[in-house]
């Protein structure tokens, strides 16, 4: 059973680049490791996690635009982030501001029918400002997990846990 799996889930990562041409097809993050269930949804589902990871990957607000519904909704939503899809612009944009190098790898997806499990691995440097801390070059190397909910090809909700702890120990903002 494990083998069509994983024919299906590189035939489905093949179909989720054939709406995009050129330059845009380099920039969409390529899983590591895809599984996936065999539905009539699961290439637009795994295309729009492969967006979200670009928006994180390179800042780019235009794929936060295709990859959230106007409607998406954070379910774990932290104080002080805005709802709504200008949450995630918000973040990245207050994030790249101390890690100007931020990347995002999309370690581990599976999906399932309208869900999708998206384990993320994010490096950078922190050389510029967190509040109020100067980054001095610090390496940052933190995990992170997200849930989404996709509707019509869009994440419509998300739940996600991020690594703070090692993030902020990296940063030297907590003392490990």
């Amino acid at each position: 059973m494990r083998l069509p799996t994983l024919i299906l889930a590189s035939a489905l990562l093949t179909a989720t680049l054939s709406p995009f041409a050129g330059a845009d097809t380099d920039v969409l993050p390529q899983p590591h490791h895809l599984a996936a269930t065999n539905t009539p949804d699961s290439a637009s589902v795994i295309l729009a996690a492969r967006r979200y990871a670009a928006f994180w990957n390179t800042g780019d607000t235009r794929y936060a635009d295709q990859a959230l519904s106007p409607d998406f909704i954070d379910r774990t939503l932290p104080a002080g982030r805005v709802q709504g899809p200008q949450g995630p612009r918000q973040a990245s944009t207050a994030f790249r501001t101390a890690v100007p190098d931020l990347t995002a790898e999309m370690e581990d997806v599976i999906v399932s029918q309208d869900r999708v499990a998206v384990h993320l691995h994010f490096k950078g440097h922190f050389t510029g400002h967190f509040g109020n801390v100067q980054g001095t070059g610090q390496s940052i190397d933190f995990q992170a997990f997200d849930l989404y909910r996709v509707a019509d090809g869009r994440i419509a909700e998300n739940w996600h846990l991020e690594d703070n702890l090692t993030l902020l120990q990296q940063m030297g903002i907590v003392q490990p």
